[in-house]
This record gives C-alpha cells, structure tokens and sequence, in this order.
C-alpha cells in the first residue's frame, strides 16, 4: 500500500508549505497533493495558493516526492494549455508529476471568475475531452482532435513528459453515470472519495462493466482511497483528538466515520482492512496546521506496525 499527504493550501507562506513537503518526503510518504480552487471554498478571505504554481515549487524543492493535485480544474485551463503545463513539469521535475484532473466542484467559484460552469452533463463532456487531447499529448506526437467543446490542429507537444507511457491520470468520485465511464477510458487511477467506500461494490462492478465495454482490464486502474485522517498518539488524546476532527471534518462530503481516526494501532488496522479490501494507495487529508506531527507519528508509530 502506497501512502500520499493531502495538505490543502491555505498558507500565506509557501516556505512553510514547503516544509511540510520535505517533512512529507523524509517520512515516507511517496506523494504530496495539493487543492485547485482560485481562492479557499467557502472562504474567500482566507489566504490560499494556486495550484499549479504550487507544486512547481514543492517539486523544485524535493528530489523524490511526488506531487499531483487532487483534483486539478478542467475548466481553469484550456486543455492545449494543461497539456504543455503538465508535459514541462514532468520534464522539469525527472518524471514526478501525478496528473489528477476533474470537473469542477465550487459553482460560486466559477461565477465569481466568469467562467463556464454548466450541468453534469456539459461538465463531464468537456472533461471527456479534455482527457482525449491531454492524453494525446502525452504521446509526443501532434494532436488533432474536434469535439463539441475544443478543438486543436496538429497541435505539438515537444518534449512531451519524461514518464512512459505518460504521467499517472488520477480521476475522482463515485459517479457511475458521467464519472466511471472517463475512469474506465482514461484513468490509470480511481480516486474514491470517503463518501463512495460503502457503496464500493456497486461501483466496483458498474466500473468492470464501463472497462468491458471500451474492451479494458480493470485491473489496470488502481484505486486509491481519499480520507481524513487524525492521528492520536495514544487512547487518553483519542477523545480530544476525535472531537477536534468532528469539529472541522463533520461535514458529510468528508465522510469521517470511514476515514482514520484513531490511535496508531487502531489506524494500522483500519488499513490492513482496507489493503486486505483492494485499496492500493491511501491519500490522507490533513490540516497544515497539524501536518508535520501527524505525518511525523504516522512515520514512527503507524508504518511499522504494516506488512507493506
């Protein structure tokens, strides 16, 4: 099982964020993640970095970690645009980027910044384009492609991305009309969010079913599992701990009952369950206040405990 930090950018300070990238890499853990909103959701006043421009930096600043966003903004960048960035970065940072792309969540966000926002429907066909040429790109060779939506002409991508065959796609949710279908064609992993965990069965097998009808292995998507997690160090800052998080992650989009919270035995346990289920990878959700001690405790107290 692979492990990845979700440390949500609402610093003021990118050499603080940076830190906790170093602190993420000298702990173990194989990814860093990083949000793409234009400013915090729900928070307009609260400081917050852009993504992209983020993770060019904790990837100039680290050697080995890896760093995506979960998820990037299709409708931010124009797909001819997304591709070079993400081609570049791959280039400048050895191969490193974890290319995670989605939709659009934040409605108020797109009004604000005059964007397009749209229906499911028109969301998810924009980003079904998107990944054609995207992934086109990737290959190194000119791309043409006319949808609905976009079109390029002979479009070139030269140096296309270090890592062969492309950087890793990730796609979240747990759609079965609009979203596994993309899982299915273009995804190389299946992000589920917190709140698709119980209805994982049903998904699991609408997705064979998108993977049989484009003639695709399912096992060649990995699944990945997105949670909060909230780590005490032992049973008499369990209830201190737990209350905190109810606090700040009670929403029911965070899906706090089925995500880590617990002391490091009983976190280790959740996720030899979850490893023992099909899971590959677990992209924990911290604050970046609490970021270095829970990745510090997990490093010391929880990986030990796992037969990885």
């Amino acid at each position: 099982m692979r492990f990845g930090i979700f440390v949500p950018q609402l610093v003021a300070d990118a050499v603080a964020l940076l830190g906790l990238a170093r602190t993420a890499e000298r702990t173990g853990f194989e990814t860093f993640w990083v949000f793409d909103h234009l400013y915090a959701p729900g928070m307009p006043e609260q400081p917050a970095l852009e993504a992209w421009t983020t993770a060019t930096a904790l990837l100039c600043g680290t050697e080995t970690l890896r760093v995506g966003t979960l998820v990037l903004c299709n409708s931010f960048r124009h797909p001819a645009l997304l591709g070079r960035m993400a081609s570049t970065l791959d280039v400048i940072s050895g191969g490193r980027l974890e290319f995670g792309l989605g939709s659009g969540s934040v409605e108020e966000e797109h009004r604000r910044a005059g964007l397009p926002w749209g229906s499911a429907a028109e969301r998810s066909a924009r980003l079904g384009e998107t990944l054609e040429i995207v992934t086109r790109m990737f290959t190194g060779e000119p791309t043409t492609f006319a949808g609905a939506h976009y079109r390029v002409t002979e479009l070139p991508n030269v140096p296309g991305p270090v890592q062969r065959p492309r950087p890793p796609i990730h796609l979240g949710g747990a759609g079965p009309k609009y979203t596994l279908p993309l899982v299915a064609r273009y995804a190389d992993v299946w992000n589920i969010p917190t709140y698709g965990l119980r209805d994982r069965p049903a998904l699991t097998a609408a997705l064979e079913r998108e993977c049989a009808a484009v003639q695709r292995d399912p096992a060649t998507i990995a699944r990945s599992h997105q949670a909060v997690l909230a780590l005490a160090p032992d049973e008499a800052a369990l209830p201190a701990v737990r209350e905190r998080a109810e606090r700040r992650y009670g929403a029911a989009a965070y899906g706090l009952d089925d995500g880590y919270v617990g002391t490091p035995a009983m976190v280790a346990e959740q996720l030899a369950e979850r490893a023992a289920s099909g899971i590959d990878a677990v992209v924990f959700l911290v604050s970046p206040r609490e970021a270095e001690a829970t990745m510090e405790l997990f490093a010391a107290e929880v990986l030990p405990r796992l037969d990885r």
